[in-house]
């Protein structure tokens, strides 16, 4: 568990990297590397890389789900912890919609603002739901 949360900041550090430096997902990885000396735990990886390859789809659901937000007014911290949070929900079936929204509310409390726990909860739990729905009538194709 605190290996997957570990992961989960290091992903959210590296795609704020990204974002404000105007890095690319490899570069990003790169000098990581070359600053840790470190390899990159598996579960990071997939969601730095997996954020970055979905992130047209992940920033559609944010757009068509946020209530009087708008994608680039969102601080970034915010924005980021709900695209790993929507990865995961989309591509980590093996982990539960409840499990990762929690631990997004958790990173959310530690490193947003004031009211970035409330603010990911009620936006990926209005996306989860509609993402349940649709995997339940997949299931029963």
């Amino acid at each position: 568990m605190m290996e997957r949360r570990r992961a989960r900041q290091i992903a959210l550090q590296l795609l704020y990297q990204m974002e404000v430096r105007g890095m690319g997902v490899d570069e990003v990885l790169t000098t990581r590397q070359q600053i840790h000396r470190q390899p990159l735990s598996d579960f990071a990886f997939r969601l730095v890389k997996g954020v970055e390859r979905r992130r047209e789809e992940i920033d559609r659901l944010i757009i068509d789900y946020s209530e009087h937000w708008e994608i680039d007014r969102m601080p970034i911290v915010d924005r980021n912890i709900v695209r790993i949070c929507l990865y995961e929900m989309l591509e980590e079936e093996e982990i539960p919609f409840s499990v990762s929204i929690n631990e997004a509310v958790e990173l959310a409390k530690t490193y947003g603002g004031e009211d970035s726990g409330k603010f990911v909860n009620g936006l990926v739990a209005r996306i989860a739901q509609q993402l349940r729905t649709l995997r339940k009538e997949r299931e029963r194709r």
